[in-house]
This record gives C-alpha cells, sequence and structure tokens, in this order.
C-alpha cells in the first residue's frame, strides 16, 4: 500500500496523512492515532527516499576524520563506530566516514555543511582549541564532539574523564612506592592529551613529588612514537621506575621497546598504558586505564545527535563516563 491509497482509505488528504506520520505538531491527536493505527494495519511502510525529501533531512550521520595508519587496526576505533552504526541501523539511517588529509579538514567541513549532505556530524580527536567546533556552532550545524575543548561556547559532547583516569594510574604506582613516574603523551595540542597531562603533574605535586621535565615525553601516537619514546626514558639517568603511557596506540611500541631493551616490565619497569591492549601483544597482560563500553559509547553519541535535531539545546547535553583501572601483571613493588 502507498501513501495515495492509505489516505483513500481514511478519506483524508495525502497531506494531512503525511504529516501525520512525520508528527508534525499541528495534526490533532486523534488523528493521528487513526492515521498510524490504519496504517500499522494495512502494512503501510513509508518510501524513505520520500520522507527523507518531505521532512528536509538524508537520514546520514558523518565523521569528517583524518585517518591514521593504525586507526582501521584499533579495536578502540572500531567499537565506537560499530556502536554508532548498530544504532543508526535501528533508526532507518546510515552512517558515513570521510577521510580527509589534515590540511583539508576543515574546508572538508564547510563543504559538507554548506552542502546539507549529512544531518548531522560527529567530531573526533578534539583539540585544545578546536576550530572545527567553533565553525559548527556559529554556523548552528547539528555536531557532538568526542571529547572537549577549552572554548565557552555551548556545544554537545561525549568524553570520558581522563583526569579521573591519570589519578586512577598514579594512585596504583604511588602506593607500589613508586616516585620517579614519567608520562608518554599523544601530541598536547589534543584536548584528551593536554588533559591528562595536566592531571599527571598536579597529582604528582599533590604527592609532594617533582616532576622531572626529562620524564615528560609528548607526541607519541603510533607504535614508532611509543617506542622511540620509551628509549628516551630508557637513556635517563637515574631512569623511571614507573611508566604511564596516555593512548595504546603508542603504548604497544612503549611495551616492545622494553622488551627488547630486556627490562622485566612490573620488576624493572612498571606500566600503565590508558587503553585495551588486547591481542596486540601476545603475552603481555598489560595493566590498563580502560574506557568501559566503547560500543554503548558510541550509541550514545548518536542518540545524543537525534536529540539535538529534535530540539534539545547542545548545552544541556554533556556526557562524561568513568574510566576503570584494569590491574595486569606489569605492576609492581618500587625496588630502587
Amino acid at each position: 500500500m502507498n501513501l495515495k491509497s492509505l489516505a483513500n482509505l481514511l478519506g483524508i488528504s495525502k497531506t494531512t496523512v503525511s504529516r501525520a506520520l512525520n508528527g508534525y505538531p499541528e495534526v490533532n491527536g486523534r488523528t493521528r492515532e487513526r492515521v498510524v493505527a490504519a496504517a500499522k494495519a494495512a502494512g503501510y511502510q513509508p518510501n524513505p527516499m520520500a520522507r527523507s525529501l518531505a521532512v528536509g533531512r538524508t537520514n546520514v550521520f558523518g565523521i569528517i576524520y583524518p585517518l591514521l595508519p593504525t586507526d582501521l587496526g584499533d579495536p578502540m576505533f572500531l567499537d565506537v563506530v560499530g556502536g554508532m552504526s548498530e544504532a543508526l541501523e535501528l533508526a532507518k539511517m546510515n552512517l558515513i566516514i570521510a577521510p580527509v588529509s589534515p590540511q583539508n579538514e576543515q574546508p572538508s567541513y564547510q563543504q559538507i555543511v554548506r552542502g546539507r549532505r549529512v544531518d548531522g556530524l560527529v567530531v573526533g580527536r578534539t583539540l585544545v582549541h578546536d576550530e572545527r567546533i567553533a565553525y559548527l556552532s556559529k554556523s548552528g550545524f547539528p555536531f557532538v564532539a568526542h571529547g572537549r575543548t577549552v572554548m565557552k561556547a555551548p556545544y554537545a559532547w561525549f568524553d570520558y574523564d581522563n583526569a579521573a583516569g591519570i589519578k586512577l594510574a598514579l594512585d596504583c604506582l604511588l602506593g607500589q612506592g613508586h616516585q620517579r613516574i614519567a608520562l608518554l603523551s599523544a601530541p598536547l595540542e589534543l584536548n584528551f592529551a593536554a588533559q591528562r597531562k595536566d592531571s599527571f603533574v598536579a597529582a604528582m605535586n599533590a604527592a609532594g613529588l617533582a616532576v622531572d621535565p626529562r620524564y615528560l615525553i609528548p607526541d607519541t601516537l603510533d607504535r614508532r612514537t611509543g617506542y622511540q619514546g620509551m628509549q628516551q626514558l630508557l637513556a635517563c639517568s637515574p631512569r623511571p621506575t614507573a611508566v604511564i603511557v596516555d593512548n595504546h596506540l603508542s603504548g604497544v611500541g612503549a611495551v616492545r621497546a622494553l622488551l627488547d631493551a630486556g627490562v622485566t616490565i612490573g620488576k624493572d619497569i612498571s606500566v600503565i598504558v590508558w587503553g585495551s591492549m588486547a591481542d596486540t601483544l601476545a603475552g603481555s597482560n598489560v595493566t590498563t586505564i580502560d574506557q568501559p563500553e566503547p560500543r554503548r559509547a558510541g550509541a550514545r553519541m548518536v542518540e545524543m545527535l537525534q536529540a539535538i535535531i529534535d530540539g534539545t539545546p547542545p548545552g544541556e547535553l554533556h556526557e562524561l563516563w568513568q574510566p576503570v583501572l584494569l590491574p595486569g601483571e606489569t605492576v609492581g613493588p618500587c625496588l630502587g
């Protein structure tokens, strides 16, 4: 049955039937109930293309992403995207990921917004000062930031508590007697990296411990730079007795550098990595700061974006989930 047949069956106009099925407020409640009941009884299925044209929507959400070589093999990234896709499938919508070069990222946002090619965007890897979020906010285009920025204007964001996660790691190491603790960081223009470093320095100071500048290594966001960063720490005299790696992508390289150097992890040097290390290092049960339920996190960002499109003010949509410490075999008492 099509829309015209359903309208003839009910004896009302196609316009009224369409508006009733699409939830327009000017259709009174009794008429809407009658139309919905008749559509259900007749097995009527609206034409998705026609419906999207009628309400001015594409039924597509998007992610513009300067993909790193490691992203497509990163289980955390894939779990979040998988959760988004599942939630959108239930809503009869789709997700597109538009890979771009870093230098073309901002023009790509402008192109997508001006052409209204998607109904909303999820903005990943947020920066401390993020021009993408400033542009989308000024444009009034629906978006949810996967992470935060220092921008004061109201916007919707989803994040894990970076400060709390680093404190969990430090409390664990301090409890084992470690004082010479190092931090391998992602590039500090990334907001999560800046927040994690600030939390590290603050927690060390609160414990009455000075932070050795040599133990703060930035710009590690893949295996190669993680490996090189750990080599820098191993060249220090004295060496740190413990290392926190603020992302799992460089964590793989950092742990490999210790193994290659013949260091007994958990005895000679303790290590905690932020993010799942499952299936990345055979035989290494790494102590991690975990971001629980990444698939549900992806679905939640979709729900937030749908709420914005349905009229919820973006400034009312903030989600801060708590990370957890997953004990492994890479942390032990300080022996020196």
